[in-house]
């Protein structure tokens, strides 16, 4: 059930506050009859009418997306560059990734058209767990990495606690592959967390998001999560894992 002024916002048919405006005026009707009281909620079984034209109520849609690495998270690009929405256009649905990746870094990003949604997620109260695997250059040191499990300080803030776990490494090659899990959504977090450790990485992804993953993925390529997954999501964000 969602606010019948959210409904017709989200259908497109006008803005929150001129639906609002509308409804207050008596020219929105549900099931037939009149309403003129903000905040009544419908379902999605109801049949709406604004001044006398019935609206197509929006379907949300929620997808899991590996987005390649020289990808911007974004639906438009002002320097001409690749957007992960190039990858959504036989989708009628208008859909917008649910927080970012940097333009270097690929991996598991969410796409939807529900902004509730989107927004319980990127809230920085709820604390969903993100998994990225970084490549180093160099090998980095039992307490250094535990510097980063305490928290490090970038652009003046130090980060929450993390989880961090050393993959492999080849002191040949002088490189190391690290796990790190944190819950935040910082700009370029994870590269900063490791350039203050003197350690900077060569490339990173992003291989989990709470439950999800991207195992039987490659790079470009999408699927459509299911209504359990989307409830799970909404319960980790609200509740915690």
């Amino acid at each position: 059930m969602e606010r019948l002024q959210k409904v017709i916002a989200n259908a497109g048919v006008t803005s929150r506050r001129k639906a609002e405006t509308l409804i207050q005026e008596g020219k929105v009707k549900v099931n037939g009859k009149v309403v003129r009281e903000l905040g009544v909620k419908v379902a999605q079984t109801d049949r709406i009418e604004v001044e006398g034209i019935e609206i197509t109520k929006e379907i949300h849609r929620y997808f899991l997306f590996y987005k390649p690495r020289a990808v911007v998270s974004a639906v438009t690009d002002d320097k001409g560059r690749k957007v992960v929405s190039d990858y959504f256009t036989d989708i009628e649905e208008r859909l917008y990734p649910v927080g970012r990746l940097d333009y270097e870094t690929s991996g598991l990003l969410l796409m939807t058209n529900d902004g509730e949604f989107a927004n319980l997620l990127m809230h920085p109260k709820f604390k969903v767990e993100k998994r990225y695997i970084a490549r180093l250059k160099g090998i980095p040191e039992k307490v250094r990495l535990r510097q980063l499990e305490r928290g490090v300080v970038i652009d003046g803030k130090k980060t929450a606690p993390a989880k961090v776990k050393m993959r492999s490494f080849d002191k040949g090659k002088n490189k190391a592959i690290v796990e790190v899990i944190i819950h935040e959504g910082r700009n370029r977090q994870v590269r900063k967390m490791f350039e203050a450790i003197g350690y900077p990485v060569q490339k990173l992804s992003r291989e989990g998001y709470a439950f999800l993953d991207l195992r039987g993925m490659n790079a470009g390529e999408r699927r459509e999560l299911s209504h359990h997954e989307v409830k799970q999501l909404k319960a980790l964000a609200k509740f915690g894992q």
